[in-house]
């Protein structure tokens, strides 16, 4: 059983909860139980909505002390049938449960219940008391949570509604600290003060998975000797949206000047220009597949051009080359056109070229093709994505026979 790190008065805890949010009931009805999975205390009691919306928030930083300005709660879908109808049950004075919250006067004190699971119910509960109905409503209160324990609160408080991978990534980082986000800030991969996207769309900020995809595969190619490239196997790797990143928790272990490492800085103020010269040659375009604009970030194309910048990092020559892809300007960096006839024989009939899919045939291709282009530097075109596709096959034909 996990221990919580803030201790708490029991007693005097009840005593203030009783008198602050007048609980059906009275204080009597009210009692600590104990999460066993990580120590948690919480209470559940039933509140009128006039309370509720007096002392209740949804603007609910995860980690307070040191990065109050982010969040972790998804953001209300005001346009989704099942809201609307939560909205007409609550004006018919249905009463809510399971509105899952924290009790803390640590940070913003005026509203010291913080709601973490049930966003879309508190909404629903504030307008309809805009009209005169004041229900009783259950909530689950949790108190003296720790970051750890907050983060698990919030996760599991959404597992009954389709929320992202994307999401999950963005609490766990955030519950991790600021480092990767910082870093983003840094090399221009997100605007100043903008966070991760929560639910990843085109032309918005980009997503954890995203940023970890850049960092990790920067240092998986930068193991490998560009010497010995043509007989290494260059796939990148791709972790799941929302899973639980046990590579990403090994590499930060295994690394920690990371955030310091000069050559994965430049690496990322890079990509970040290729990302913005990507997307302003087409700022003026019109029927063009919207895809093309944004192919810079496609999560393939992202895992191999940082691929090939670690493997790259000793040869500066090469390196500008790969580099300089972001200069052609007015231009398509990528040739997405070009990128959208590249296939192979083997390729399905359906397949729609690279730079469309992220599995780890797309993947090993483009690191062939940005490998390539680092040769003479003279872009990307229909001869060497063709030969980067037949590269990539010679290779993985070769190491199965080494391997078997």
């Amino acid at each position: 059983m996990a221990n919580s790190k803030v201790q708490f008065d029991e007693a005097a805890t009840l005593a203030t909860l009783a008198a602050v949010l007048k609980p059906l009931g009275g204080k009597s009805k009210l009692q600590f139980v104990t999460d066993k999975r990580t120590g948690a205390r919480y209470c559940e009691c039933h509140i009128k909505a006039s309370k509720l919306v007096e002392l209740g928030t949804v603007d609910v930083p995860l980690d307070p002390d040191e990065q109050p300005e982010y969040r972790a709660n998804r953001e209300i879908v005001a346009d989704a049938q099942a809201f609307e109808q939560m909205k007409s049950d609550a004006i018919l004075g249905r009463s809510f449960c399971n509105i899952v919250s924290e009790y803390s006067t640590d940070f913003e004190p005026s509203t010291p219940i913080k709601i973490i699971g049930g966003q879309h119910r508190f909404a629903a509960i504030e307008e309809a008391l805009q009209e005169g109905i004041n229900e009783y409503h259950g909530i689950k209160l949790y108190v003296a949570l720790d970051k750890s324990q907050r983060l698990d609160v919030q996760l599991i408080s959404n597992t009954n509604i389709a929320v992202s991978g994307d999401l999950i990534d963005r609490m766990r980082e955030t519950e991790r600290g600021p480092q990767l986000r910082n870093w983003c800030h840094k090399v221009g991969l997100l605007k100043s003060g903008e966070d991760f996207s929560a639910k990843r769309g085109r032309g918005g900020p980009i997503s954890v998975q995203v940023a970890r995809a850049f960092v990790a595969n920067y240092f998986a190619g930068k193991a490998v000797k560009e010497a010995k490239f043509d007989s290494t196997d260059t796939t990148p790797e791709l972790a799941p949206a929302g899973k639980a990143p046990t590579t990403w928790e090994a590499l930060i272990a295994q690394t920690p000047s990371i955030w310091d490492d000069k050559g994965l800085a430049k690496a990322g103020q890079e990509f970040a220009k290729l990302v913005d010269a990507q997307r302003a040659a087409f700022a003026k375009a019109k029927g063009v597949p919207p895809d093309q604009p944004e192919k810079a970030l496609n999560l393939a194309i992202v895992s191999a051009w940082a691929f090939v910048s670690g493997t790259l990092h000793g040869n500066a020559v090469r390196l500008n080359r790969h580099f300089a892809l972001a200069q052609a300007a007015g231009k398509d960096p990528l040739n997405a056109k070009a990128l959208a006839a590249g296939r192979h024989k083997t390729d399905p009939q359906q397949y729609r070229g690279l730079g469309y899919r992220t599995d780890p045939k797309e993947r090993g291709r483009l690191v062939e093709l940005f490998f390539l282009q680092a040769e003479k530097g003279e872009g990307i075109g229909k001869a060497n994505i063709e030969l980067a596709v037949k590269k990539y096959h010679a290779k993985q034909a070769n190491l199965d026979v080494m391997s078997s």
